[in-house]
């Protein structure tokens, strides 16, 4: 029985020195450390915002009429130059069109020759029978000629003027004949043209959507067109961030592609509407300069500068806890972490300025694993 007491003594005091152990390892003894020298320098102050890339100038090649593609001269990532033909669509149709609409206008053009000239000739059988008329006048004045005879003059008068008033109305008739079958031609045309597509601007091709033989009508997207003389990351930022916004502020942009290389850009476009669900607004942002590799739609992230300062206190971000405008850091001070809270004055990417509560050459602290260090826990730096 005093064997089995002292046993189980033993087993308890065993316990109790390894739970001891392991509260003095958790609670007092000191724990290794990554640390950081606070320093002096520059900053710059940004907003962050993840969007996407694109293009301010952008459009879609469509066909004015329905037809079936007989060429595509151009495929996706080729640069194209304003006029430079793209599609052509199949003519057979309207070449026979035109063909003969050129053929109605030859003969109206023959049918106004040939009312002219009948025009001219009842010209003349006017003059002639008003001479004739005048001389019937004049001798009946004398009565050397019967009542009869003059009546006949006056209606071969009469007869020869309706011939020549009927042969303009003809002439006119004639005229806007010709008209409409000019117009008529013009507007096949107009169509026989259209089966040439061009491109409007200089641009690339970022997408081919149709293939030769495909039959298209009006609002069939062929191509996708874009302008690369302006491209933009359209990116979104939260809204309580707008009031440190304005045109002209100078960005950097990185790429998911190239995430170790920031591009130049500036705010060229401030959203005046937030999204209602995530409570965003779009930022455009110009590409002042571009990586040799893009897509359109490519992911990236915008750093738009709104504040500098040439000579701030800076911590990194991985040493701190924000809160708003203030930080909670780890100071060593004489092997043990001392907790602190600063106030923020700049936000960059990865540090931020700080104000107070901490000088040039202080040692930050922080576990490389990731747990929480506590205000007077003694530390060993590496």
């Amino acid at each position: 029985m005093i064997k089995r007491i002292i046993f189980t003594s033993l087993k308890i005091m065993g316990v109790a020195t390894v739970v001891g152990g392991l509260l003095y390892w958790r609670l007092w003894a000191p724990v290794t450390v990554e640390s950081h020298v606070v320093e002096r320098g520059a900053l710059a102050s940004e907003v962050m915002g993840t969007g996407t890339l694109e293009a301010r100038t952008q459009t879609m090649i469509s066909p004015k009429i329905a037809g079936r593609i007989l060429e595509l001269t151009v495929d996706e990532g080729d640069k194209v130059t304003a006029g430079q033909k793209l599609v052509r669509l199949d003519d057979a149709e309207l070449q026979q069109q035109v063909a003969i609409a050129a053929a109605n206008v030859e003969v109206a053009e023959s049918n106004i020759d040939r009312l002219e000239s009948d025009q001219t000739r009842a010209e003349a059988v006017v003059t002639q029978a008003t001479s004739s008329h005048e001389r019937k006048v004049s001798l009946a004045s004398q009565s050397a000629i019967s009542r009869e005879e003059l009546d006949q003059s006056l209606e071969a008068l009469t007869v020869a003027q309706a011939g020549l008033g009927a042969s303009e109305s003809a002439i006119v008739q004639g005229k806007k004949s010709l008209l409409a079958a000019q117009e008529l031609l013009t507007y096949h045309k107009a169509r026989l043209s259209d089966t040439i597509i061009m491109a409007p601007f200089d641009g690339l091709v970022i997408k081919r959507r149709r293939e030769v033989g495909d039959i298209v009508v009006p609002g069939t997207n062929i191509l996708t067109l874009i302008s690369i003389d302006s491209l933009w990351i359209s990116a979104w930022v939260d809204e309580t961030e707008i009031a440190k916004l304005r045109i002209e502020q100078p960005s950097r942009i990185v790429f998911r592609s190239e995430p170790e290389r920031s591009f130049l850009g500036k705010v060229v476009r401030i959203g005046q509407e937030a999204d209602r669900e995530t409570r965003e607004v779009i930022v455009d942002v110009e590409l002042l300069e571009r990586p040799e590799y893009w897509a359109i739609g490519q992911r990236a992230e915008v750093y738009i500068e709104n504040g500098r300062s040439a000579d701030a206190l800076t911590v990194p971000l991985k040493f701190c806890e924000l809160e708003g405008n203030k930080a909670t850091i780890f100071i060593e001070q004489s092997g043990v972490a001392k907790v602190q809270t600063v106030d923020v004055t700049l936000r960059a990417r990865d540090r931020i300025a700080v104000s107070n509560g901490v000088n040039a050459g202080d040692i930050l602290l922080r576990s490389p694993d990731g747990a929480k260090l506590r205000d007077g826990q003694k530390v060993r730096l590496p």
